[in-house]
């Protein structure tokens, strides 16, 4: 498995922002939305809540998280399926033993571990527990990065609308001059601008992204469980292939000749 550039996430966040771009120097200007403190307020206090509500480390790593939303580990399970079925069979002719050199050679950890573990002679139920264990932590960690982003994505408006309310304040305090109420109510505003495009465009999007991900990694990972434990119980390669063909889509569903 290796790491590939997502365009569609890429393409989402930058064309998203173009469109907002285009059409506000189409309406009137650029100049009018950018508001120094409004950004602070919306930038600075979402920060602040979401690093009230989680640990240092983990809104640190938050850089870390964000680059496997735009680099996706690319999984190929029709690969993946043919590698285990040719490890059933040459272990339903040789044994599991002959599949230790082979193993060496795999790229993928989970599946070395676990074909590891059944050369060693690990009991079924013990070898799915450890696996599953392995898959759960994966989920628990995915869920972290996760829960950050829904976090922002939650934070971000309200503290757009935190500085809408203290932009309107400074506005009521100032309405012995009429002129002034029209450019103060624009900047009171924009913090709620800041705030939902923030949210909606790229916080939230990127949180379900991690979902997403996350389901296709988890589902993976069950199915190599599975290839291994039947890999183990001596099934017939056929049957192997069967099994962990149910686990992909039906359009995907071709079987080796």
């Amino acid at each position: 498995m290796k790491k590939v550039m997502d365009i569609a996430t890429l393409a989402g966040l930058l064309g998203g922002m173009i469109l907002i771009i285009v059409s506000i120097m189409v309406s009137g200007g650029l100049g009018a939305f950018i508001n120094i403190p409004s950004i602070i307020i919306v930038v600075g206090g979402t920060l602040a809540a979401t690093l009230v509500q989680y640990p240092l480390n983990d809104v640190l790593s938050l850089m870390g998280v964000t680059r496997h939303t735009l680099f996706q580990t690319s999984f190929d399970p029709e690969s993946t399926i043919k590698m285990i079925v040719k490890f059933a069979e040459d272990a339903r002719r040789d044994g599991l033993l002959a599949l230790e050199k082979q193993v060496k050679e795999v790229d993928d950890d989970f599946i070395k571990a676990g074909i590891q573990l059944a050369i060693d002679g690990t009991e079924p139920e013990i070898l799915r527990d450890i696996l599953g264990t392995e898959v759960a932590n994966l989920e628990e960690r995915h869920k972290t990065g996760q829960g950050i982003f829904k976090a922002l994505g939650e934070f971000a408006p309200a503290f757009g609308m935190i500085g809408t309310l203290i932009g309107l304040v400074l506005m009521l305090r100032s309405m012995k001059d009429p002129s002034s109420i029209g450019p103060s109510m624009a900047v009171a505003l924009i913090t709620t601008f800041y705030g939902a495009v923030l949210s909606n465009l790229v916080f939230l999007p990127l949180a379900g992204k991690l979902e997403q991900r996350t389901k296709t990694e988890i589902q993976m990972r069950e199915m190599i469980i599975e290839g291994i434990l039947s890999i183990q119980s001596g099934d017939n390669p056929r049957l192997v292939e069967q099994k962990l063909l149910t686990f992909l889509p039906p359009k995907l569903r071709k079987t080796s000749d």
